[in-house]
């Protein structure tokens, strides 16, 4: 029977549902369009316009203003927004650009379109400057004409105005005046730091372009042109002394190239030292990726791979050692520059590429450069692999420091688990891994130096009333426990952590219902039973995907194979094929009924790879430890079943069955 005291909620029924409008969403969750501690990001945005038209060949002047109104001024050389109706919105283009999401000239890329390779991609970036500024001005010179109109809040207050260009005016280009609205960020200033360093990229990233920065208050004018390129900036920013010289070279796939389209590639300096800070960044399209992505996972392949084979080449290695990527990468400062023809990625900022082709894409064009370029400069490679070889060495050491720690009366480890070779925490991960025949293709297809793999018969018990003295008595929870060599211990207890054996532990499991059933069930015992485990950040859950997707080939992008973790993923790679031109059900899709149905090279492909899987960290998020118990028992409890009913009404509507 319901309790009289409770409040009704106010009815929710069709009128609940409200539609944003326009630039409505932007306005009301600025954070997901945009950074909100400073509105740098949205400068940015129109600044990587410019960039974009410097960067196809269009301009050769980027101007910014510092007015002491708070406003700031964006100029270029390029060819200027057209300012015509368009075809299907009769409304001119300029104004669209600036008033509506999704509305640019990034979409069509390759041969034809108006940007080969951009940084802007979603028609997004300007149209969320102009929301979140109290005014913004547009002046358009194109075609012996110059267009202004200007906005409020993101809407039209001073409609487009048509003039002939006077002699004096420059031909063409776009200049934008934007006032940021304060409501929107946390502080109203922008970084100045962080805006000098933005614009002296740029100008590194493009030899030749000239970038000035005027400031109204102080009248100071900055300007800033590189002709040395990536080499001249990495050697200002370095202060200690080189091992080798600097490592520079460039790579970009020609019109023959059989996995590529024509000018995809990068180029990038790097250079070792012994000590002293290191100096790292990383561009797609000119765009700074600051949490880097899959082209620096390329260029750190391509560094490990060629150090690798001359060190194996001229019998460098002692006994004993084992060299990973991180050994060559620890002391690498570099500066790379990748070009994408449709990067991928990872939120609106823009700020980790995702695109998993690019490490494939930059790592074939660094590995043969440093190859060739050690075996000319051999006593420069055995230096390099000096550096290398040292660095492996203090790992090893410090792994084999922790091992002794160890009580001798350790327990022997499950016959079915397969270990990995290294004892470095910082690199271990166990996969307990659900069923035999997954366990199977997991181990082919690890890596065997850092990646064990414990494979669970059926479900886990469910363990969220069972005592602790009586854990043991279950198989399978015994063998997780002895495997990752720390044991079962409660949310006020110091458990002895120095036994741990990998630093990483995955709960992987098929994709579908029964998977997410036994992640419950792992995510159970990892809460009751090894909390500091959570605490400590060592869990995490794996994300294979649900669907493959067979995509035949289409202009310049050979056939392939992409995957999906759901339905919505799904829908979004068929919408993409049918944007590229594919017919509809010219591709085919299989879904994977468990992790057993994929061979070795699609588990590592899609979630054992490092540089392309999707890992899940498991923390308690917002709330406390408490209100999250509270939430397990209604979940797990056996004595519990109206709880769990009262749960499933409230949010059975939100859940998607996967049947």
């Amino acid at each position: 029977m319901a309790d009289k005291n409770i409040t009704a909620s106010p009815a929710y029924s069709e009128s609940s549902i409200r539609v944003l409008k326009g630039l409505e969403p932007v306005k009301q969750r600025p954070g997901m369009y945009t950074r909100t501690d400073n509105p740098l990001h949205i400068i940015q945005e129109v600044l990587d316009n410019a960039a974009d038209e410097a960067l196809a060949g269009h301009g050769k002047k980027i101007k910014v203003t510092l007015h002491i109104d708070g406003s700031v001024t964006v100029e270029d050389d390029g060819r200027g927004i057209p300012f015509g109706l368009h075809p299907e919105e009769k409304a001119p283009v300029v104004e669209l650009v600036f008033t509506r999401l999704h509305a640019g000239g990034k979409f069509d890329k390759g041969k034809g379109g108006a940007y080969s390779f951009s940084g802007g991609l979603h028609g997004v970036g300007v149209s969320v400057t102009n929301a979140l500024s109290t005014r913004l001005e547009v002046a358009s010179y194109r075609e012996g004409k110059v267009a202004s109109l200007a906005f409020s809040g993101g809407d039209v207050v001073e409609p487009l105005v048509l003039r002939k260009s006077e002699s004096g005016d420059r031909k063409s280009g776009t200049t934008v005046r934007a006032w940021p609205d304060a409501k929107y960020f946390e502080s109203p200033a922008l970084p100045m730091a962080e805006l000098m360093h933005l614009l002296r990229s740029k100008a590194v990233l493009m030899p030749g372009v000239t970038v000035t920065l005027t400031t109204e208050k102080t009248k100071e004018v900055q300007s800033w042109v590189f002709k040395g390129g990536l080499r001249d900036y990495l050697s200002q920013t370095l202060g200690a002394e080189l091992v080798i010289p600097m490592f520079e070279n460039e790579g970009f796939a020609d019109a023959s190239h059989e996995t590529f389209a024509e000018g995809e590639g990068a180029g990038w300096v790097v250079a070792f030292t012994e000590d002293g800070p290191l100096a790292r960044e990383s561009y797609v399209n000119l765009i700074p990726t600051s949490a880097g992505g899959t082209h620096e996972s390329g260029l750190r392949d391509g560094l490990f791979t060629a150090v690798k084979s001359f060190i194996e080449l001229h019998s460098l290695l002692p006994k004993g050692v084992k060299l990973l990527p991180e050994d060559v990468f620890a002391r690498a400062s570099y500066v790379l520059s990748a070009k994408v023809l449709d990067p991928q990625f990872q939120g609106q900022i823009k700020e980790r590429l995702n695109s998993r082709d690019a490490v494939r894409l930059v790592s074939s064009f660094v590995r043969p450069a440093l190859e060739l370029w050690l075996n000319q400069h051999v006593d420069y490679g055995k230096k390099l692999a000096e550096l290398a070889i040292k660095a492996a060495q203090t790992r090893q050491k410090a792994g084999q420091k922790v091992e002794k720690r160890k009580g001798s009366g350790v327990a022997v480890l499950p016959g079915k688990l397969t270990d990995c070779e290294s004892k470095d925490l910082a690199h271990n991960e166990v996969f307990l891994v659900e069923g035999d025949s997954a366990g199977g293709s997991a181990k082919m297809g690890r890596d065997k130096e850092s990646q064990a793999i414990l494979p669970l018969r059926g479900k886990v018990l469910n363990t969220w009333e069972v005592d602790r003295d009586r854990l043991f008595a279950n198989t399978e929870i015994h063998d997780i426990s002895v495997a990752i060599g720390v044991d079962p211990h409660g949310p006020n207890d110091t458990p002895d952590l120095s036994g741990l054996r990998y630093g990483k532990v995955c709960i992987l499991s098929d994709a579908d219902v029964d998977g997410s059933h036994i992640q419950v069930l792992l995510l159970t015992l990892f809460f009751r039973h090894f909390p500091k485990l959570i605490d400590a950040g060592h869990v995490f859950v794996a994300r294979p995907p649900l669907f493959r997707v067979d995509a035949p080939a289409r202009g310049k992008k050979p056939a392939a194979k992409v995957y999906a973790l759901d339905g919505g993923e799904l829908a979004a790679i068929l919408d993409k094929l049918r944007k590229d031109g594919v017919r509809e059900g010219g591709w085919s899709i299989s879904r994977f009924k468990g992790l057993g149905e994929m061979s070795a090279g699609q588990l590592w492909d899609t979630t054992l790879n490092p540089d392309t899987r999707r890992l899940l960290p498991v923390r308690l998020g917002n709330q406390d430890f408490l209100q999250t118990e509270s939430l397990i028992t209604k979940l797990m409890g056996k004595g519990e079943a109206a709880a769990r009913r009262e749960l499933m009404e409230l949010h059975g509507d939100t859940v998607e069955i996967d049947i």
